[in-house]
């Protein structure tokens, strides 16, 4: 079966299936959280510009990840609703997998190039009437708390996802690991066509993107192999081809670094932390960086772009303030806030968790509340995100937020946190603060769609800001410190550095030099245009991982 609505480009004529747990392509496709999601679903996008034999698996989500809801008090409640796509094409084919034991049958949808402006995509669900309630529920929900639901996911995605592309007739030359859930896709591929994990990894390559443990999943190995997770394969043969002739804790990514013939980090910081992290594990994989990126025609506002193109910088300005009205009236129906085009709007905005530290803004109180009511050069900030549903500190921090922001009209805490939403805030910010701690975040792309639409990229020197900024010029860095301090104390220095360069330097520049604050919005969007678009991103995968 012919997936592709496109003539591949010769340079790109390996056949590589993508393999991940989200892609965020559209507002309409609710099938993806985060992070990860969005630099997959930029992967797809560029692949289909570059006209690239990429075929991307995933699974269709009946519930997606959750619904932002909220109770009486405004506080965050995560709701669940069944999604209908009427767009996806049913594929016939007829694959089953074993968990557990039992036999789950599995159903394929096909995303076809031409609806979104994607590589063909293939979606799999269990949740269909051949199976029984429990085998539907697999594919219910993103990320699902339960250890055996969640272990039953990376079977049916790894091993579900390799027999439907057998059954369709595409024959795949590399099988990339976004992240380490697909791993079980090794244990089918060592049983049907290798038997040799020298030859096997020469079609293996992996991506990891995090160095946080929620990221590098570890499963008790006679658990996963109750499960199903190894596909049949003796304990004694999984430890042989996996390498684990000890211990009964058994890491995704350990398994994934051992069976790719090369990984990649996901920007060059990531890289040195990656090879840190994993340096003594034997037999592993090469660990190479390469910096992710977002796509420019989907995040960009062409308007804003083309007043770039033209030099006008009146124009660039205006479009501007046109995109915080927008963005504006959003906030006033979510919040009854009116928000003011001439002020200065800081947003954070990404998934919610404690490393990522949504709160360090108001870390001082004191301080905070006068930069709230500065009347002088006053500020509107923005929050919004997606806390993981069973993350109570993350959802906590949400909704103290929440309650804080009840005591500003210049403070706004917004739910529906996806692709919408995001693009909106990215479009209709004058800065975009990202605050993690230092050498835990990986790469983050969120500041780069910022930096796109000319909202400043101001950020703690991780992941792929140092790469990309210019302090003063077409960013603004949190200088680096000691990551070895105790947490209280990087929280502390990190948000008095913050302070002092919004108060000195930040809001002096936007609202005393105005003309100087056009020239950093004009670098942002210039000098972020090749290196951190996704096709640049996607070119470099066929160059340094599938072809090598």
């Amino acid at each position: 079966m012919n997936l592709f609505s496109y003539d591949i480009s010769k340079k790109y004529s390996t056949a590589a299936a993508y393999f991940s747990m989200e892609f965020a392509i559209d507002q309409s496709l609710k099938i993806y959280s985060g992070g990860l999601g969005f630099l997959a679903g930029s992967h797809m996008r560029s692949a289909y510009d570059l006209k690239q034999n990429v075929i991307g698996v995933g699974l269709l989500w009946s519930f997606g990840y959750y619904d932002q809801a909220r109770n009486e008090d405004r506080t965050l409640r995560a709701s669940y609703t069944r999604k209908f796509y009427y767009f996806l094409e049913e594929l016939d084919v007829n694959v089953h997998v074993k968990i557990h034991n039992e036999d789950v049958k599995i159903k394929a949808f096909l995303v076809r190039p031409d609806v979104f402006g994607t590589a063909p995509m293939i979606l799999l669900s269990t949740d269909i009437d051949e199976n029984d309630y429990l085998s539907r529920t697999i594919t219910h929900k993103l990320y699902d708390g339960n250890e055996r639901t969640r272990v039953a996911q990376e079977i049916i995605l790894g091993i579900g996802g390799t027999r439907v592309l057998e059954a369709l007739n595409q024959k795949i030359d590399i099988y990339h690991m976004n992240e380490g859930h697909a791993l079980p896709l090794v244990y089918e591929l060592y049983q049907k066509h290798y038997q040799n994990m020298q030859e096997l990894r020469k079609h293996v390559v992996f991506t990891t993107h995090t160095p946080e443990a929620a990221g590098n999943e570890i499963h008790n190995i006679n658990f996963l192999h109750e499960m199903g997770f190894f596909n049949g394969h003796s304990l004694e043969v999984v430890r042989e081809i996996s390498g684990y002739e000890h211990g009964d804790d058994f890491s995704l990514t350990v398994g994934a670094l051992r069976s790719a013939k090369i990984a990649n980090a996901v920007s060059k910081i990531h890289g040195v932390v990656s090879n840190e992290m994993w340096g003594d594990v034997e037999n592993r994989c090469e660990i190479i960086s390469i910096t992710n990126a977002q796509n420019k025609k989907f995040w960009t506002d062409k308007t804003l772009f083309r007043a770039l193109d033209e030099h006008e910088d009146y124009e660039v300005v205006a479009r501007k303030k046109h995109l915080k009205k927008i963005l504006f009236d959003v906030v006033a129906d979510q919040t009854g806030k009116m928000f003011d085009p001439e002020v200065l709007t800081i947003v954070w905005a990404r998934r919610f968790a404690e490393y990522k530290r949504p709160g360090l803004l108001k870390y001082d109180l004191e301080r905070f509340e006068k930069l709230m009511k500065n009347t002088k050069r006053p500020v509107q900030i923005i929050w919004a995100g997606k806390p993981y549903p069973t993350d109570h500190g993350a959802t906590a921090i949400f909704n103290e937020l929440i309650h804080i922001s009840h005591h500003y009209k210049n403070m706004a805490v917004l739910i529906g946190y996806e692709l919408s939403l995001s693009r909106l805030l990215k479009q209709g910010s004058d800065v975009w603060l990202n605050t993690p701690r230092i050498t835990r975040e990986a790469s983050g792309t969120s500041g780069m769609t910022a930096s796109m639409n000319g909202s400043i990229h101001f950020s703690i020197d991780d992941g792929w800001h140092p790469e990309f900024a210019r302090d003063g010029k077409n960013a603004f860095t949190i200088p680096a410190l000691d990551h070895t301090l105790p947490i209280s104390e990087q929280d502390r220095i990190d948000n008095e550095n913050m302070m002092d360069i919004l108060e000195d330097k930040i809001l002096p520049t936007y609202y005393d030099k105005p003309e100087e604050w056009v020239v950093i919005m004009k670098n942002a969007m210039s000098e972020i245009e090749f290196e951190f678009d996704s096709g640049r991103m996607a070119n470099e995968y066929y160059e340094r991982m599938f072809n090598k």
